[in-house]
């Protein structure tokens, strides 16, 4: 398994953020956690990026232990986060956004390569390279922050709450891409509202509610699930 969450639980002082949450991901596999605003999703993404200590719990990525371990090793290792709300560097051009994601990388020949392999695959952002990412459309910063996450040469890539904010022939275009990025090698665990796009791309789904799993199954199960329908709407 290339990720394991095992019983993780996450305290944002007293209260708890998730409870014993656990779940899989296989390797080039789409994995979809759905749940509405406040369910614990950016927590586990947080979690497992390293950017949130777990209060009990274990997580393993590509058989090693990584919670306790900083963000930048974590990301050396092959799992890279798209962060909800995109954080990109609205100052700087398309072009150095997107060499910041390769920041830890040492193969300069490889990071021409997938320099050049980001932009065939997002020919909107090779048009605007100089363009400062603050002026571009949501839809085109989102496929940006996609692209510099991909520069980190991820094995599994987290998206959290990618399709925010975005028009839905967006979303639909987001969708695609999901696919083709999964298609290209790398695993996806995504982190979405949007149930509709969750269950389109992913083979397997996690159902949050309350910073509880309260379904774990195939996707093909969510499409009229209860559980789905509680963790989506909020009760």
């Amino acid at each position: 398994m290339l990720l394991s969450v095992k019983e993780a639980t996450v305290h944002y002082g007293k209260a708890i953020a998730i409870n014993s949450v656990s779940l899989e991901v296989a390797e080039g596999a789409i994995v979809s956690i759905i749940g509405a605003n406040g369910a614990g999703k950016s927590t586990i993404m947080r979690a497992i990026s390293g950017l949130e200590p777990l209060t009990s719990g274990e997580i393993w990525f590509g058989g090693r232990r990584i919670d306790g371990m900083t963000a930048p090793e974590i990301v050396k290792l092959g799992l890279v986060q798209v962060p909800e709300g995109r954080k990109l560097f609205p100052y700087l051009s398309v072009l150095s956004n997107l060499k910041l994601g390769a920041s830890l990388r040492k193969d300069k020949a490889g990071v021409s390569q997938d320099l050049a392999k980001v932009f065939a695959r997002f020919p909107i952002l090779d048009k605007r390279r100089e363009q400062k990412a603050g002026t571009l459309s949501g839809g085109e910063q989102q496929m940006l922050a996609i692209a510099r996450g991909l520069m980190a040469k991820p094995k599994l890539l987290l998206m959290d709450e990618p399709s925010l904010g975005l028009a839905p022939l967006v979303v639909d275009e987001l969708g695609d891409v999901i696919l083709e990025i999964n298609q290209s090698g790398v695993s996806v665990l995504l982190v979405e509202q949007n149930v509709p796009l969750a269950i389109r791309v992913a083979s397997m789904g996690y159902a949050l509610h309350v910073g509880k799993v309260v379904l774990a199954a195939g996707i093909d199960k969510f499409k009229d699930s209860t559980a789905v329908k509680k963790a989506y709407l909020g009760g």
